[in-house]
């Protein structure tokens, strides 16, 4: 009797470790809810895309879960992010949309950091535009070759802005000679400023922007692009260089290339590390069919949605480089961006 007892527990336990009686993702997923952590406020594009994929992506995952969204703004994006790597849970319930920043924090400042962004399951990105800078083509500066050989002005809206980033950074890697105009208050009073002759450059903007802004400074080549910054070259501009293209060493490259992370990184979507891997196939999978889903594509065209969108691979790769730098280096790129206020003083 014992034996026979003995035997059925085996099959018992066989039958219930055996494929057949496995969960699926569809067992897994049906009437489940999906938490979308967003690391902004409420409002704004991050907040407005994510909307956007809330509706459309479970009918990409099996089981067809509910998607909603969860706020968790504060510190620079790093509240969501430990949230994430320390609280969330790991079952493939919770993804997140956090700041492009955040890979570039962790290696250059590190303030509040409790998360290690190589360990995250990243799933893909919406992606941004490059983000470009121009010159007046009646000033005569035609490539960024001219901003190695003389004073350049570039108009700004102050430190923490494009306008004032980028021509600090090539000015401090790589000699450029921009000389920063601070005070004015928009853009828009620059790109004033340059049909005046106040000031030569504007940097910080996408194609997009400008297109929708001032559509004749493309059709009629009233301004010459100088170097975009980003992951690739937009296809619109390919003999237009990236920020990283300037370097003239190994070194040079790598730092811009750290510097230029979080507009290759656009708008990234992960979930958190050590979830079972076929929910993180699946949930991949499913972020790269809504980017290719006709009905989010009609949305995100009705609400002008800047779309680039990069794979998980793609950000993992971008994260893995940023991330991975030595000490030395990153050291080099945080004294890249500088003192912003003293960084009128173009490097000689």
């Amino acid at each position: 009797m014992r034996k026979g007892l003995m035997v059925a527990a085996i099959g018992a336990a066989a039958l219930a470790s055996s494929p057949l009686s496995a969960e699926t993702l569809e067992d897994f997923y049906k009437g489940k809810t999906i938490n979308i952590v967003v690391s902004t406020g409420e409002g704004g594009t991050y907040d407005t895309v994510a909307r956007s994929i809330a509706r459309y992506m479970p009918k990409h995952i099996p089981g067809e879960p509910v998607m909603i969204l969860r706020y968790m703004p504060g510190a620079g994006h790093v509240v969501a992010t430990n949230y994430m790597y320390n609280q969330a849970p790991k079952d493939g319930t919770y993804i997140a949309t956090i700041g492009n920043s955040i890979p570039q924090h962790q290696v250059l400042d590190g303030k509040g950091v409790r998360f290690d962004a190589r360990k995250f399951n990243w799933l893909g990105s919406t992606g941004i535009s490059n983000l470009m800078t121009a010159a007046w083509a009646a000033s005569g500066v035609k490539t960024i070759d001219d901003a190695y050989k003389h004073e350049v002005t570039a108009g700004s809206t102050g430190a923490g802005s494009g306008t004032m980033l980028y021509p600090t950074i090539t000015n401090n890697v790589v000699g450029t000679k921009f000389k920063i105009i601070s005070g004015y208050r928009r853009a828009t009073e620059i790109d004033l400023a340059m049909e005046r002759g106040e000031v030569v450059v504007r940097a910080g903007f996408s194609l997009g922007s400008l297109s929708n802004e001032h559509p004749d400074w493309i059709s009629e080549k009233k301004v010459n692009f100088l170097f975009q910054v980003g992951g690739k070259r937009e296809e619109s501009l390919p003999d237009v260089p990236l920020m990283s293209d300037l370097g003239k060493t190994d070194e040079e490259r790598r730092i811009m290339r750290v510097l230029s992370a979080p507009v290759a990184l656009g708008r990234p979507y992960l979930a958190p590390q050590d979830i079972p891997a076929d929910r993180v196939v699946a949930l991949r999978a499913a972020f790269v069919a809504t980017m290719k889903d006709p009905a989010f594509l009609a949305e995100a065209k009705k609400l002008k949605f800047d779309l680039r969108p990069l794979d998980g691979d793609e950000v993992a790769e971008i994260v893995n480089d940023t991330i991975d730098i030595s000490p030395t280096l990153a050291a080099k790129a945080k004294a890249a961006i500088g003192d912003t206020a003293e960084a009128q003083k173009p490097k000689k």
